[in-house]
């Protein structure tokens, strides 16, 4: 029954991604409290712009208190654990490690979902009122971070080199689209007990996964500037060497794990509003699901950016020809007759279907970021995965502090943010970030918490 149980807890997966209002945005991952408090840009995933902030003159360690708080609920989120909580494991996931103020301070969708996906839910449906879910939800990313090393060539007395590019590293993508019924959502989100009679509620979802290792050749090269342009050796965000960096990956894919689910629900009620079995309708949930273990495919990235005086600039195109093919795909259906005494899926036959090629789509940013020395300010606009996406920050020095604050603009809502710096000496610093993230099914806003220590190995102080 593992499998069977595998393939509950993913349905349960897609129907949270339905449920929560605001995706995990890639910001709660940054070990830099700095560029959380400038609204996440920095972390922009450009090869060019990545070249630049390696001269930054320090170096962050980021202080996870967010462990705080999930070291002592590990049960909860370990699927094998009769105390496992798949919507606390999901916001977990989304920051693990900032501390977030009140992460912990609500429960009724939580207990919606552990009900369903124990198949013990409650016929009352007023049981699980107080968060108000999305009615359609979809959502994507790919998550590839790539190491490895530059063997440099034609390096010049000015810096500027040439060089080929070798590494590796995972590659994971996921897509959702998901719908749930607005009557459901309207009830969950009533101030006062709703009871909708002789009805039918539905879910749905469709969810595809890959898991890949990406094995990367690229090219790398900095170029000097055009003779009349820059002039003060060092600019940009970071003070990096003045000149044109261009960035290229070629990333040959070998696929391990294809997954591909469409799971769909029916509550169904009675004439008192009540939950209950009603057979004539069919099975209240069944899974279609399709698997592979082995596909091959490719992506190309692009970046470029120049460092000019105090101005930066960049151009990132990721996952040009993005795809992989998988082949051997099986299909496997299961069913759930009951969702109130807890009963488990049974088995469908499992069948040989076509071979399937999974594209992604392209993912375009652009930054800039102007370096005036007692203050500074950046930005960036980007379309790809979770639309358009607009991210700014400013930064104002003093002798030893810094202020700051930003906001990002991510699935049609902003997010502020800011923060604050203090170096206790020239080498040393310390860095508090504030963002709002409503990555809970509750839809509720929470204020986190980003704390890092900021090392300089340079003697100007303040990281600039």
């Amino acid at each position: 029954m593992r499998l069977v149980r595998r393939g509950f807890v993913l349905f349960v997966c897609s129907l949270s991604s339905v449920l929560t209002a605001t995706p995990a945005l890639a910001q709660n991952w940054s070990f830099d409290a700095r560029n959380v408090g400038l609204g996440g840009v920095g972390s922009t995933s450009n090869i060019a712009f990545d070249m630049v902030d390696e001269q930054r003159p320090y170096r962050p360690i980021v202080l996870p208190f967010g462990l705080l708080q999930i070291l002592p609920n590990l049960p909860k989120l370990d699927p094998t654990s009769d105390e496992f909580d798949l919507v606390r494991s999901i916001e977990y996931a989304a920051s693990p490690i900032h501390y977030i103020v009140g992460r912990d301070s609500t429960n009724s969708a939580s207990a919606f979902v552990t009900d369903l996906r124990n198949g013990t839910l409650n016929r009352d449906l007023n049981a699980y009122r107080g968060f108000s879910p999305a009615t359609s939800v979809t959502a994507e990313g790919l998550a590839s971070p790539n190491w490895g090393g530059t063997i440099k060539f034609k390096k010049e007395a000015s810096g500027a080199f040439q060089g080929i590019y070798i590494g590796a590293g995972p590659y994971f993508s996921i897509k959702t689209a998901a719908e749930i019924d607005p009557a459901l959502a309207a009830i969950f989100a009533s101030p006062t007990p709703v009871y909708v009679p002789n009805t039918s509620f539905f879910m749905s979802d469709d969810t595809e996964s890959q898991f890949a290792l990406a094995i990367t050749g690229g090219y790398r090269a900095r170029f000097a500037l055009p003779s009349g342009w820059g002039g003060a050796g060092t600019g940009g965000l970071y003070g990096a060497p003045e000149g044109i960096y261009i960035g290229a990956n070629f990333h040959y894919l070998h696929g391990y794990n294809y997954e591909h689910f469409e799971p769909d629900a029916r509550l169904d009620t009675n004439a008192q509003g009540l939950l209950f079995v009603n057979p004539a309708k069919g099975l209240p949930i069944t899974i279609s699901r399709n698997t592979s273990s082995n596909g091959q495919g490719f992506a190309i990235d692009t970046g470029i950016a120049a460092v000019i005086n105090k101005w930066e600039l960049g151009l990132g195109v990721n996952g040009i020809a993005n795809r992989i093919d998988w082949t051997g795909v099986e299909r496997t259906t299961y069913a759930l007759n009951n969702l109130f005494t807890g009963g488990e899926f049974v088995d469908g036959p499992t069948v040989g279907v076509a071979d399937t090629r999974v594209e992604l789509p392209v993912d375009v940013q652009t930054h800039a970021a102007y370096n005036a020395g007692p203050w500074m300010a950046i930005g960036e606009v980007g379309h790809g995965y979770n639309g358009t996406t607009v991210r700014g920050g400013y930064e104002q020095r003093f002798r030893r502090a810094q202020l700051r604050g930003g906001a990002r603009y991510v699935k049609e809502r902003w997010e502020p943010t800011g923060g604050v710096g203090y170096d206790f000496s020239p080498r040393f610093g310390l860095d508090v970030g504030f963002f709002s993230t409503s990555a809970n099914l509750e839809r509720e806003r929470h204020l986190g918490i980003a704390v890092s220590l900021r090392f300089m190995h340079n003697s100007s102080g303040n990281a600039n």
